[in-house]
Protein backbone atom coordinates (compact mmCIF):
# COMPACT_ATOMS: atom_id res chain seq x y z
CA UNK A 1 0.00 0.00 0.00
CA UNK A 2 1.04 3.23 -0.80
CA UNK A 3 0.74 5.12 2.42
CA UNK A 4 2.29 8.15 1.50
CA UNK A 5 -0.17 8.72 -1.52
CA UNK A 6 -2.80 8.01 0.63
CA UNK A 7 -1.90 10.71 3.00
CA UNK A 8 -1.70 13.78 0.33
CA UNK A 9 -5.10 12.62 -1.00
CA UNK A 10 -6.64 13.03 2.66
CA UNK A 11 -5.02 15.57 4.20
CA UNK A 12 -6.70 18.02 5.90
CA UNK A 13 -5.33 21.42 4.35
CA UNK A 14 -7.59 23.55 6.56
CA UNK A 15 -5.18 22.83 9.46
CA UNK A 16 -1.29 23.61 9.77
CA UNK A 17 1.26 24.83 11.62
CA UNK A 18 1.58 24.19 15.87
CA UNK A 19 -1.14 26.47 17.18
CA UNK A 20 -4.57 24.67 16.75
CA UNK A 21 -7.70 25.28 18.60
CA UNK A 22 -11.40 24.26 19.18
CA UNK A 23 -12.25 27.45 16.81
CA UNK A 24 -9.95 25.80 14.01
CA UNK A 25 -11.64 21.65 14.36
CA UNK A 26 -15.20 23.22 15.27
CA UNK A 27 -16.41 23.19 11.52
CA UNK A 28 -14.53 19.70 10.75
CA UNK A 29 -16.17 18.15 13.93
CA UNK A 30 -19.48 19.07 12.97
CA UNK A 31 -19.11 17.68 9.79
CA UNK A 32 -19.22 14.22 11.15
CA UNK A 33 -21.46 12.70 13.65
CA UNK A 34 -20.62 14.74 16.62
CA UNK A 35 -22.03 14.86 19.93
CA UNK A 36 -21.13 17.43 23.28
CA UNK A 37 -19.55 14.87 25.48
CA UNK A 38 -18.65 17.84 28.23
CA UNK A 39 -17.22 20.72 28.96
CA UNK A 40 -13.68 22.37 29.75
CA UNK A 41 -12.85 24.68 33.14
CA UNK A 42 -13.92 27.52 30.76
CA UNK A 43 -16.73 26.15 29.36
CA UNK A 44 -15.36 25.11 26.12
CA UNK A 45 -17.10 22.10 24.28
CA UNK A 46 -15.57 19.08 24.58
CA UNK A 47 -16.52 17.64 21.35
CA UNK A 48 -16.68 13.87 20.79
CA UNK A 49 -17.11 12.04 17.17
CA UNK A 50 -18.70 8.43 16.72
CA UNK A 51 -17.90 7.18 12.79
CA UNK A 52 -18.54 3.36 11.86
CA UNK A 53 -21.29 0.63 12.03
CA UNK A 54 -18.47 -2.13 13.52
CA UNK A 55 -18.44 -4.54 16.35
CA UNK A 56 -14.92 -3.52 16.99
CA UNK A 57 -14.49 -0.51 18.97
CA UNK A 58 -11.63 1.92 18.76
CA UNK A 59 -11.55 4.92 21.60
CA UNK A 60 -9.06 7.91 20.18
CA UNK A 61 -8.39 11.09 22.18
CA UNK A 62 -5.65 13.73 21.30
CA UNK A 63 -4.93 17.01 22.69
CA UNK A 64 -4.82 15.64 26.39
CA UNK A 65 -1.26 18.70 26.69
CA UNK A 66 -3.24 21.67 24.48
CA UNK A 67 0.37 22.30 23.27
CA UNK A 68 0.49 18.89 21.49
CA UNK A 69 -1.35 19.29 18.32
CA UNK A 70 0.07 17.16 15.79
CA UNK A 71 -1.47 14.17 16.41
CA UNK A 72 -4.95 16.15 16.03
CA UNK A 73 -3.86 17.37 12.78
CA UNK A 74 -3.05 13.74 11.44
CA UNK A 75 -6.73 12.36 13.39
CA UNK A 76 -8.40 14.62 10.69
CA UNK A 77 -6.37 13.46 7.99
CA UNK A 78 -7.42 10.28 9.14
CA UNK A 79 -11.04 11.01 9.64
CA UNK A 80 -10.94 11.92 5.97
CA UNK A 81 -9.49 8.71 4.72
CA UNK A 82 -12.29 6.89 6.66
CA UNK A 83 -15.50 8.52 5.27
CA UNK A 84 -13.67 8.19 1.75
CA UNK A 85 -14.82 5.60 -0.70
CA UNK A 86 -11.65 3.91 -0.77
CA UNK A 87 -11.76 -0.06 -0.40
CA UNK A 88 -10.46 0.44 3.04
CA UNK A 89 -12.13 2.96 4.25
CA UNK A 90 -15.35 0.99 3.39
CA UNK A 91 -14.28 -2.26 5.24
CA UNK A 92 -12.74 -0.01 7.99
CA UNK A 93 -16.69 1.37 8.68
CA UNK A 94 -17.98 -1.72 8.25
CA UNK A 95 -15.29 -3.49 10.99
CA UNK A 96 -14.53 -0.62 13.67
CA UNK A 97 -16.46 1.95 15.49
CA UNK A 98 -14.88 4.80 16.41
CA UNK A 99 -14.98 7.05 19.52
CA UNK A 100 -12.71 10.28 18.77
CA UNK A 101 -12.11 13.24 21.38
CA UNK A 102 -10.26 14.92 19.26
CA UNK A 103 -9.21 18.43 21.43
CA UNK A 104 -9.70 16.61 25.21
CA UNK A 105 -7.96 20.19 26.84
CA UNK A 106 -9.47 22.95 24.30
CA UNK A 107 -8.41 25.38 27.07
CA UNK A 108 -4.82 24.96 27.10
CA UNK A 109 -4.70 24.29 23.21
CA UNK A 110 -6.14 27.97 23.58
CA UNK A 111 -3.53 29.63 25.52
CA UNK A 112 -0.94 26.17 24.17
CA UNK A 113 0.25 25.72 27.62
CA UNK A 114 0.30 21.61 28.17
CA UNK A 115 -2.13 21.72 31.67
CA UNK A 116 -5.57 22.70 31.27
CA UNK A 117 -6.83 25.98 32.83
CA UNK A 118 -6.74 25.35 36.44
CA UNK A 119 -2.93 24.55 35.41
CA UNK A 120 -3.21 20.61 36.06
CA UNK A 121 -1.68 18.09 34.02
CA UNK A 122 -4.80 15.93 32.96
CA UNK A 123 -2.76 12.85 32.42
CA UNK A 124 -1.82 13.23 35.53
CA UNK A 125 -5.13 13.18 36.81
CA UNK A 126 -6.83 9.78 35.77
CA UNK A 127 -7.27 8.63 39.37
CA UNK A 128 -8.36 11.69 41.36
CA UNK A 129 -10.28 12.99 38.40
CA UNK A 130 -10.41 16.70 39.81
CA UNK A 131 -11.02 18.00 36.41
CA UNK A 132 -14.47 18.59 34.41
CA UNK A 133 -11.49 17.51 31.13
CA UNK A 134 -10.45 14.28 32.85
CA UNK A 135 -14.50 13.14 34.19
CA UNK A 136 -15.42 13.63 30.81
CA UNK A 137 -12.34 11.44 29.36
CA UNK A 138 -13.23 8.98 31.80
CA UNK A 139 -16.98 9.21 31.19
CA UNK A 140 -16.65 8.44 27.82
CA UNK A 141 -14.45 5.67 28.09
CA UNK A 142 -16.99 4.12 30.69
CA UNK A 143 -19.83 4.55 28.23
CA UNK A 144 -18.30 3.55 24.90
CA UNK A 145 -16.19 0.14 26.39
CA UNK A 146 -13.32 0.26 24.16
CA UNK A 147 -11.61 -2.79 22.48
CA UNK A 148 -8.60 -0.70 22.14
CA UNK A 149 -7.41 2.90 23.67
CA UNK A 150 -5.21 5.29 20.94
CA UNK A 151 -3.77 7.95 23.57
CA UNK A 152 -2.16 10.51 21.35
CA UNK A 153 0.35 12.91 22.13
CA UNK A 154 3.49 15.19 20.68
CA UNK A 155 6.84 14.70 22.19
CA UNK A 156 9.80 17.04 22.68
CA UNK A 157 12.93 17.68 19.94
CA UNK A 158 15.17 16.53 22.63
CA UNK A 159 14.51 12.69 21.94
CA UNK A 160 16.25 10.16 19.85
CA UNK A 161 15.57 7.15 18.88
CA UNK A 162 18.06 5.48 21.39
CA UNK A 163 21.81 6.16 20.43
CA UNK A 164 20.89 5.98 16.82
CA UNK A 165 21.80 10.03 15.98
CA UNK A 166 18.29 9.80 14.76
CA UNK A 167 15.19 11.66 16.33
CA UNK A 168 12.50 9.83 17.27
CA UNK A 169 10.16 11.03 14.88
CA UNK A 170 7.51 8.72 16.17
CA UNK A 171 7.77 6.85 19.74
CA UNK A 172 5.26 4.38 21.32
CA UNK A 173 4.29 2.34 24.03
CA UNK A 174 2.21 -0.52 25.44
CA UNK A 175 1.90 1.18 28.50
CA UNK A 176 2.72 -1.49 31.53
CA UNK A 177 -0.33 -2.44 33.69
CA UNK A 178 1.18 -3.23 36.83
CA UNK A 179 4.79 -1.85 38.67
CA UNK A 180 6.05 -4.95 37.70
CA UNK A 181 5.78 -3.84 34.10
CA UNK A 182 4.67 -7.64 33.03
CA UNK A 183 3.01 -8.50 29.74
CA UNK A 184 -0.66 -9.55 30.09
CA UNK A 185 -3.01 -10.28 27.24
CA UNK A 186 -4.33 -6.63 27.03
CA UNK A 187 -0.74 -5.42 27.19
CA UNK A 188 0.01 -8.26 24.52
CA UNK A 189 -2.02 -6.97 22.20
CA UNK A 190 -0.94 -3.33 22.34
CA UNK A 191 2.66 -4.56 21.58
CA UNK A 192 1.62 -6.44 18.47
CA UNK A 193 -0.08 -3.23 16.78
CA UNK A 194 3.24 -1.31 17.75
CA UNK A 195 5.16 -3.99 16.08
CA UNK A 196 2.87 -4.47 13.10
CA UNK A 197 3.38 0.21 12.69
CA UNK A 198 6.97 0.33 13.17
CA UNK A 199 7.48 -2.41 10.85
CA UNK A 200 5.49 0.00 8.14
CA UNK A 201 7.24 2.93 9.40
CA UNK A 202 10.99 1.54 9.14
CA UNK A 203 9.89 1.22 5.06
CA UNK A 204 9.45 5.66 5.30
CA UNK A 205 11.83 6.22 8.30
CA UNK A 206 14.34 3.81 9.52
CA UNK A 207 16.16 3.76 13.20
CA UNK A 208 13.71 7.13 13.24
CA UNK A 209 11.15 5.36 15.66
CA UNK A 210 11.65 5.28 19.58
CA UNK A 211 10.02 3.18 22.41
CA UNK A 212 8.72 5.19 25.36
CA UNK A 213 9.61 4.49 28.83
CA UNK A 214 7.22 2.06 30.31
CA UNK A 215 7.63 3.01 34.48
CA UNK A 216 4.06 2.26 35.60
CA UNK A 217 2.01 5.44 36.55
CA UNK A 218 -1.63 4.49 37.69
CA UNK A 219 -1.98 8.40 37.81
CA UNK A 220 -1.83 8.39 33.65
CA UNK A 221 -4.44 7.53 31.73
CA UNK A 222 -2.95 4.87 29.32
CA UNK A 223 -1.40 2.73 32.66
CA UNK A 224 -5.25 3.26 33.46
CA UNK A 225 -7.22 2.31 30.99
CA UNK A 226 -4.34 -0.56 30.33
CA UNK A 227 -4.74 -1.85 33.73
CA UNK A 228 -8.41 -2.07 33.16
CA UNK A 229 -7.80 -4.57 31.00
CA UNK A 230 -8.10 -2.47 27.52
CA UNK A 231 -5.24 -2.75 25.15
CA UNK A 232 -3.52 1.14 24.94
CA UNK A 233 -1.32 2.36 22.64
CA UNK A 234 0.91 6.04 23.43
CA UNK A 235 1.46 7.45 20.39
CA UNK A 236 4.25 10.05 20.45
CA UNK A 237 4.56 12.77 17.22
CA UNK A 238 8.62 13.60 17.32
CA UNK A 239 10.43 15.57 15.07
CA UNK A 240 11.29 15.20 11.81
CA UNK A 241 14.56 16.66 10.54
CA UNK A 242 13.57 20.69 9.44
CA UNK A 243 10.03 19.62 9.94
CA UNK A 244 9.63 22.52 13.43
CA UNK A 245 6.23 22.33 12.82
CA UNK A 246 5.23 19.07 12.24
CA UNK A 247 3.60 18.83 8.90
CA UNK A 248 5.73 16.07 7.88
CA UNK A 249 5.53 14.07 11.15
CA UNK A 250 1.44 14.27 11.21
CA UNK A 251 2.33 12.49 8.11
CA UNK A 252 3.77 9.37 9.18
CA UNK A 253 1.41 9.64 12.68
CA UNK A 254 -1.36 9.21 9.92
CA UNK A 255 0.76 5.96 8.53
CA UNK A 256 0.53 4.62 12.24
CA UNK A 257 -3.29 4.85 12.18
CA UNK A 258 -3.90 3.19 8.89
CA UNK A 259 -1.54 0.51 8.84
CA UNK A 260 -2.36 -0.79 12.84
CA UNK A 261 -6.04 -0.42 12.35
CA UNK A 262 -5.37 -2.46 9.27
CA UNK A 263 -3.54 -5.10 10.83
CA UNK A 264 -6.03 -5.33 13.19
CA UNK A 265 -8.31 -5.86 10.66
CA UNK A 266 -6.66 -8.33 9.13
CA UNK A 267 -5.24 -10.37 12.08
CA UNK A 268 -6.11 -12.09 14.88
CA UNK A 269 -4.39 -10.26 17.86
CA UNK A 270 -2.78 -12.92 19.44
CA UNK A 271 0.93 -13.36 19.05
CA UNK A 272 4.00 -12.64 21.35
CA UNK A 273 5.83 -9.91 19.62
CA UNK A 274 7.71 -8.77 22.86
CA UNK A 275 11.16 -9.34 21.40
CA UNK A 276 10.42 -7.14 18.36
CA UNK A 277 9.12 -4.67 20.62
CA UNK A 278 11.88 -4.64 22.42
CA UNK A 279 14.35 -4.08 19.72
CA UNK A 280 12.19 -0.70 18.82
CA UNK A 281 15.48 1.83 20.91
CA UNK A 282 13.79 3.36 23.63
CA UNK A 283 13.61 6.94 23.29
CA UNK A 284 16.51 8.89 24.93
CA UNK A 285 16.77 12.97 25.94
CA UNK A 286 19.54 12.91 23.75
CA UNK A 287 19.25 16.23 21.68
CA UNK A 288 19.89 19.62 21.22
CA UNK A 289 18.48 22.17 18.61
CA UNK A 290 21.38 23.68 17.95
CA UNK A 291 25.18 22.70 18.95
CA UNK A 292 28.04 25.09 18.47
CA UNK A 293 31.54 23.76 18.14
CA UNK A 294 34.89 24.92 18.63
CA UNK A 295 34.13 28.29 20.23
CA UNK A 296 37.07 30.27 22.01
CA UNK A 297 35.67 32.39 24.89
CA UNK A 298 37.78 34.54 27.08
CA UNK A 299 37.01 33.40 30.67
CA UNK A 300 39.03 34.96 34.02
CA UNK A 301 41.44 36.07 31.49
CA UNK A 302 42.25 32.34 29.66
CA UNK A 303 40.75 31.45 26.18
CA UNK A 304 39.96 28.12 25.93
CA UNK A 305 37.60 26.13 23.09
CA UNK A 306 34.39 24.94 24.06
CA UNK A 307 31.08 23.57 23.13
CA UNK A 308 27.70 24.72 23.66
CA UNK A 309 23.97 24.21 22.52
CA UNK A 310 20.56 25.93 22.00
CA UNK A 311 16.60 24.91 22.29
CA UNK A 312 13.86 26.65 20.75
CA UNK A 313 11.31 27.77 23.26
CA UNK A 314 7.81 27.70 21.74
CA UNK A 315 5.44 30.78 21.93
CA UNK A 316 2.33 31.80 20.92
CA UNK A 317 1.93 35.08 18.90
CA UNK A 318 -0.56 36.28 16.50
CA UNK A 319 -2.18 32.61 16.00
CA UNK A 320 1.53 31.45 15.07
CA UNK A 321 4.29 29.51 17.06
CA UNK A 322 7.34 31.45 17.39
CA UNK A 323 10.25 29.59 17.94
CA UNK A 324 13.01 31.26 20.56
CA UNK A 325 16.21 29.73 20.42
CA UNK A 326 17.63 30.32 23.84
CA UNK A 327 21.19 28.59 25.45
CA UNK A 328 20.61 25.62 26.94
CA UNK A 329 24.12 23.95 27.76
CA UNK A 330 27.56 24.67 27.89
CA UNK A 331 29.91 22.11 27.11
CA UNK A 332 29.03 18.63 29.09
CA UNK A 333 27.72 18.03 25.38
CA UNK A 334 29.15 14.11 25.51
CA UNK A 335 26.62 11.85 23.81
CA UNK A 336 24.58 14.47 22.64
CA UNK A 337 23.23 14.96 19.38
CA UNK A 338 22.17 18.17 16.84
CA UNK A 339 19.62 19.12 15.11
CA UNK A 340 21.79 21.39 13.56
CA UNK A 341 25.55 21.95 14.19
CA UNK A 342 27.66 24.78 13.50
CA UNK A 343 31.65 24.50 13.39
CA UNK A 344 33.22 27.99 14.87
CA UNK A 345 36.48 26.81 13.64
CA UNK A 346 38.26 28.92 16.68
CA UNK A 347 35.92 32.14 16.85
CA UNK A 348 35.45 33.89 19.40
CA UNK A 349 31.63 34.34 21.15
CA UNK A 350 30.72 38.08 21.92
CA UNK A 351 27.44 39.12 23.01
CA UNK A 352 25.87 42.09 24.55
CA UNK A 353 25.26 40.00 27.41
CA UNK A 354 29.01 39.43 28.04
CA UNK A 355 32.24 37.36 26.74
CA UNK A 356 30.75 33.69 27.47
CA UNK A 357 27.24 32.03 26.74
CA UNK A 358 25.22 31.67 29.67
CA UNK A 359 22.27 29.18 29.95
CA UNK A 360 18.79 31.19 29.31
CA UNK A 361 20.25 34.04 27.10
CA UNK A 362 18.32 34.44 23.64
CA UNK A 363 20.69 32.29 21.00
CA UNK A 364 21.72 36.32 19.91
CA UNK A 365 25.78 36.97 19.14
CA UNK A 366 28.60 36.66 17.55
CA UNK A 367 31.14 34.39 16.42
CA UNK A 368 34.19 36.25 15.42
CA UNK A 369 34.03 39.37 13.43
CA UNK A 370 31.98 37.65 10.33
CA UNK A 371 29.22 35.30 11.58
CA UNK A 372 26.01 36.60 13.46
CA UNK A 373 24.08 34.62 14.87
CA UNK A 374 20.24 35.45 14.99
CA UNK A 375 18.02 33.28 17.13
CA UNK A 376 20.11 30.61 16.74
CA UNK A 377 21.07 30.51 13.23
CA UNK A 378 23.78 32.32 11.41
CA UNK A 379 22.45 35.42 10.02
CA UNK A 380 21.83 35.47 6.21
CA UNK A 381 22.61 38.96 3.76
Amino acid sequence: MDYKSLHELFKEETLKDKYITLSHLETLITNNKCFVAGHSVENKILYKIEIGEGKTKVFMWSQMHGNESTTTKALFDFINFFNSDETLAKEFREFFTFCILPMVNPDGAEKYTRENANGIDLNRDSQELSQPESKVLRKVFDDFKPDYCYNLHDQRTIFGAGNSGNPATVSFLAPAYNDNRDYNTSRLKAVEIIVAMNDVLQLYIPNQVGRFDDTFNINCIGDTFQNLGVPTILFEAGFYPGDYVREITRKYIFISLISGLKHIYENDIVSNKIEDYLNIPQNKANFFDIVYKNVKINYDNLEKNINFAAQYIEKPNDGKINFEARIAQVDNLDNYFAHHSIDAQGRTFKSIQGSIPNIGDKADFYLGNDIEIVNGLVKTQ
